[in-house]
């Protein structure tokens, strides 16, 4: 049984995984002799980082998202101490891979044009389509994270990080034009403190904890097994 120290670092270490390729893609995008994958390119790489971190730490602890963590804990999965030990773990995770792309990234060329990948709201796009757009695709990602995670067993949990995986990728497809595509404060926050861009931030926090809020409870509701009485 992994103890608090490892699974602490599996939310560190998975989250800046996550937030370095997500953002880091972003960025590649800028450099003249980049790839030009495109959105399609840069949703991929979101989401396979994610599936391939979630995999590899499944057996310790595999959330790296504070939207999963509230949906744990407003489910009695997870006590407080523990959900705030993970936020900690998960946002501090978010800086350094942000900060590392700071400091080794062409600024000129890739950083500054997208202000280190921090998501951002399309032009004419309002704050509150926004936050639903965040909040609901964020509800399906928790959703889809509880649907295919076992409570006994770590093996399923490896088909959860690539179905979990799926969900970021398609949501950054349809949201990445308007909002961004974050589905994940760790994500926004990170980028948007190493490049001291913090415009619309409230969308990024607010939209995904509430959809991971309700997306715990509406599980929960419909589908979590009960116990027997005692």
């Amino acid at each position: 049984m992994p103890n608090t120290l490892q699974k602490l670092a599996a939310e560190f270490l998975g989250t800046f995984a996550f937030v370095f390729f997500a953002a880091g893609a972003v960025c590649a995008e800028r450099v003249p002799q980049g790839s030009g994958a495109g959105g399609l390119g840069v949703a991929l790489v979101a989401g396979l980082s994610i599936a391939v971190l979630s995999a590899a730490l499944a057996p310790v602890s595999a959330q790296f998202n504070p939207a999963v963590t509230v949906g744990l804990w407003i489910t009695k999965r997870i006590n407080t101490l523990e959900a705030f030990s993970y936020w900690i773990a998960q946002i501090l995770g978010g800086m350094a891979a942000a900060f590392f792309l700071k400091a080794v990234l062409p600024r000129e060329e890739s950083w500054l044009p997208v202000l280190g990948g921090t998501p951002d709201l399309a032009r004419d796009f309002a704050r509150l389509p926004a936050l639903g757009l965040e909040g609901l695709i964020t509800f399906f990602l928790v959703f889809v994270y509880f649907a295919t995670r076992s409570e006994e067993g770590v093996e399923s949990r490896y088909g959860s990080a690539f179905a979990v995986g799926l969900v970021y990728t398609l949501g950054i497809v349809v949201a990445g034009p308007l909002t961004g595509a974050a589905l994940n404060p760790a994500r926004a926050f990170g980028p948007a403190l190493a490049s001291a861009h913090f415009a619309n931030q409230g969308v990024y926090w607010v939209g995904p904890l509430a959809g991971g809020f309700l997306a715990g409870l509406a599980y929960d509701a419909l589908y979590a097994r009960r116990r027997p009485a005692a």
